[in-house]
């Protein structure tokens, strides 16, 4: 009796012990902290603006001028992107650092597409999550960023996917574009006075082409 009783209380310790360790892998890894997603975006960022700047190389070799106009003013936004990420990394006390990566270029189409499937990413999963957090730890300026650049990266998606469904008319020489120096959003005209993300004045619009 007494060594079922012990068997009994073995059994229980070795399946609560399972069961910890099945909560714990189903937890996953532990909760990032907003700056740790700081440095991640602004890694994303500044390895989007190679990669689309190696895409634009591309699309102006295959004769897709306006193509290759739009991957130089969505570079530009990137870069809006990840310095200002960088500052807030700096405010927060922390060093922006980036790997940037050799881009992996292909034809213009599948650029484009990759680009799309990357911008659509960033405004639908990576940003809003990183949103979420840096709302809970209660810092505003990281809102801020990560809202900017979620809205941002919904427009550019949505330019990929004009460039993808008309491409044989973007076989131009080039094609105007003006990108929001404080969030990155990106038009072909400039309409009202202020950007319909960050309310920045439209005159500070930078053009690229």
């Amino acid at each position: 009796m007494r060594n079922m009783c012990i068997a009994v209380v073995v059994g229980a310790v070795l399946l609560a012990g399972a069961m910890c360790a099945c909560a714990q892998e189903a937890a996953g890894a532990p909760e990032k902290s907003t700056l740790d997603n700081l440095m991640a975006a602004y890694n994303g960022e500044m390895n989007a603006n190679a990669r689309y700047l190696a895409f634009a190389v591309k699309a102006d070799e295959e004769g897709y001028g306006a193509a290759a106009s739009l991957l130089r003013a969505a570079a530009r936004a990137e870069q809006v992107h990840f310095e200002r990420h960088a500052k807030v990394i700096t405010d927060m006390g922390g060093k922006a650092e980036a790997n940037i990566e050799t881009p992996e270029v292909k034809s213009t189409l599948e650029n484009l597409q990759a680009a799309m499937n990357g911008e659509i990413y960033e405004s639908t999963d990576m940003y809003p999550k990183f949103v979420a957090k840096a709302e809970k730890d209660k810092l505003p300026e990281a809102v801020d960023a990560f809202e900017d650049a979620m809205k941002a990266e919904a427009v550019h998606a949505n330019w990929y996917k004009t460039a993808i469904n008309e491409l044989a008319s973007w076989k131009i020489a080039k094609k105007d574009f003006y990108v929001c120096p404080k969030c990155g959003n990106v038009v072909d005209v400039l309409e009202g006075p202020s950007c319909p993300i960050c309310m920045t004045d439209t005159k500070k619009f930078m053009p690229v082409s």
